[in-house]
């Protein structure tokens, strides 16, 4: 039988994931570079429902069943962003967040 991990050391895993997928958002200025932040940011949260599931949940799938809804949402975050970003890089060249300005006025 496996040994469970303490939960601290589950949401402190999940929280440097977290903390580094920020980072990644608030200091990258390549597009894709940001989704890859945003997915990383993402499966922190799936981190902490599968391990906030172990501990806490009467059924030990509820984490488990929480994070494959959450997979689900960031999968098609993905394609819809990715699709986004390259429907501006064949209309500016270019993916670099602060030269776009397509929604200004």
């Amino acid at each position: 039988m496996i040994e469970a991990v303490p939960l601290e050391h589950v949401v402190l895993l999940a929280t440097i994931l977290f903390g580094i997928g920020l980072y990644g958002v608030l200091s990258r200025r390549n597009a894709v570079a940001i989704l890859m932040a945003v997915e990383l940011m993402l499966n922190a949260v799936n981190i902490n429902f599968i391990g906030f599931g172990m501990y806490l949940a009467p059924d030990p799938t509820v984490g488990q069943i929480i994070a494959i809804f959450v997979i689900t949402v960031a999968a098609a975050e993905v394609a819809l962003g990715l699709a986004i970003v390259l429907q501006i890089f064949r209309r500016k060249s270019n993916i670099n967040v602060d030269e776009l300005d397509l929604l200004r006025w």
